[in-house]
C-alpha cells in the first residue's frame, strides 16, 4: 500500500457524495470548511475559483478544484470576495436550467470522526489541475462515467459511486502527494505505514532517512506537517478505525496490530484522537 493508498483508506472511513450541479446566468457559492477532502470538475463552461487569500482564478472546462483537507472556497459566474457568496444548497435544492451555462461534477468525502491525512494535510489548502487527457487517456471515460452513474438509482448505485470517486481521487492527487514529499521522507512514511506494529522510535526513523535526528525531524514535520510521533500515532489510530470498521476482530487485537501495549491503551488513544470509544465507533458502521 502506497501513500496515496494509505491517505484515501483514511478517507473512506467517511462519507462519500458526488452530483452534477448545472447553473445558468448569475450564481456564486461558499463551500464551508468541513472535515475531508473534495473536488469539482468542471465539465463545460467557466467559473470563478474564490479562496481568503488568492487573487480570483478562472476556470475551463476541464479544470479540477481539489480541497485535500477541506478548505473553505468558492465558486462564482465572476470574480467576487470569498464572505459575500452564500453558503451552496444541496444540489437538489438547486434549479437545474435545461440550457446551463456551466456545469460542474463535485465530489467529497465527509469525515465524521478522525481528520485527513497527514499527507494530504501538507497540501496546499486548495489546489487546481488540468488533467492531461491525452496523457492519461483513462480519465475522460472515467469522468463521463461517474457523469452517468450519478444518474442511476439501481441496485450497487451506492457501492459504484464511492468506487469511482476513489478512482477519480487517485489520478488527481497522484501528481501532488509524490511532488511535494521528500524522498527520504516518503520512505520512511512507507515503513511506518507498512508496520505500524513496531516499536518505532525517532532515532529508528531518522536511521531509515539517512539523517541525523534533528535534520530529520525537521525535515518530516515540513513535509508532512505534524511531528514524526503525531503523525505515526494518527496512522496507528485511523488503521484501528479500519480493522473497526471491516472486521469484528476483538479490540485486544486490533491493539496488537496496531502497536498499542493493550486494548486500554489502544481506547484512551482512540478516543482523544476520534471523540469517541472504539465500540461506539464500530457501533456506526454500515451493515
Amino acid at each position: 500500500m502506497d501513500v496515496l493508498d494509505q491517505a484515501l483508506a483514511g478517507l473512506r472511513i467517511g462519507r462519500a457524495q458526488a452530483c452534477t450541479v448545472r447553473l445558468s446566468g448569475t450564481w456564486g457559492y461558499r463551500y464551508p470548511a468541513f472535515d475531508g477532502s473534495g473536488f469539482h470538475l468542471l465539465l463545460s463552461g467557466s467559473a470563478w475559483l474564490l479562496t481568503s487569500t488568492d487573487a480570483p482564478r478562472l476556470l475551463t472546462a476541464g479544470d479540477v478544484v481539489l480541497t485535500p483537507h477541506g478548505a473553505e472556497h468558492g465558486l462564482s459566474h465572476a470574480p467576487a470576495a470569498l464572505a459575500a457568496l452564500p453558503r451552496a444548497v444541496p444540489e437538489v435544492d438547486l434549479p437545474q436550467p435545461a440550457r446551463p451555462d456551466v456545469e460542474l461534477l463535485c465530489g467529497a468525502y465527509w469525515l465524521e470522526h478522525g481528520q485527513v491525512h497527514d499527507s494530504l494535510r501538507a497540501l496546499p489548502d486548495v489546489v487546481t489541475v488540468s488533467p492531461d487527457l491525452e496523457g492519461n487517456p483513462e480519465l475522460g471515460p472515467l469522468f463521463q462515467l461517474m457523469r452517468a452513474k450519478l444518474a442511476e438509482s439501481g441496485p450497487g448505485s451506492g457501492t459504484t459511486r464511492p468506487a469511482l470517486l476513489d478512482l477519480m481521487l487517485t489520478n488527481l492527487l497522484q501528481q501532488w502527494i509524490f511532488d511535494h514529499h521528500d524522498p527520504a521522507i516518503a520512505r520512511v512514511l512507507e515503513q511506518i505505514h507498512a508496520a505500524p506494529e513496531r516499536p518505532w522510535t525517532v532515532p529508528d526513523l531518522s536511521a531509515l532517512a539517512g539523517l541525523s535526528k534533528t535534520t530529520f525531524s525537521e525535515r518530516f514535520t515540513d513535509a508532512v506537517g505534524r511531528p514524526p510521533k503525531r503523525c505515526l500515532t494518527s496512522w496507528r489510530l485511523a488503521r484501528a478505525a479500519g480493522f473497526l470498521r471491516d472486521t469484528d476482530l476483538p479490540l485486544a487485537a486490533i491493539a496488537r496490530r496496531v502497536g498499542y501495549a493493550s486494548e486500554f491503551a489502544l481506547s484512551s488513544a482512540f478516543r482523544r484522537e476520534y471523540g469517541v470509544a472504539p465500540g461506539r465507533f464500530r457501533t456506526y458502521r454500515e451493515p
